[in-house]
């Protein structure tokens, strides 16, 4: 079997539209978008003009009334079409919690 991103995931990613607000870090410039899937981990954002790869950034998804603000790095970039995300490791357990509610639906 070949080897793509979904093999190598280490949590599901489920569809869902968030609002999305991406800042790099060592930059400071913004992108507003949205993503169209996300898990514990990650997410992958819909964008004409991805960051590139590598890059440190905050995500910052708002859905309803509540917002993340996550750190991250963008992990993997598909031209003209968007950019995959991983969230940082060191997330607290008030944010997974808030994650996981999101995911729950």
């Amino acid at each position: 079997m070949p080897d793509t991103m979904e093999n190598r995931r280490i949590a599901p990613r489920l569809p869902l539209i968030i609002a999305v607000e991406v800042v790099e870090v060592d930059s400071g410039t913004r992108l507003s978008a949205r993503t169209s899937d996300i898990s514990r981990t990650g997410c992958y954002i819909d964008t004409l003009n991805p960051t590139p790869e590598g890059t440190r950034v905050r995500v910052k998804l708002s859905h309803g009334s509540e917002v993340l603000d996550l750190p991250a790095k963008i992990v993997y970039v598909s031209p003209r079409l968007g950019m995959g995300v991983q969230f940082d490791a060191s997330l607290s357990a008030q944010q997974l919690a808030l994650l996981d509610r999101w995911l729950a639906g």
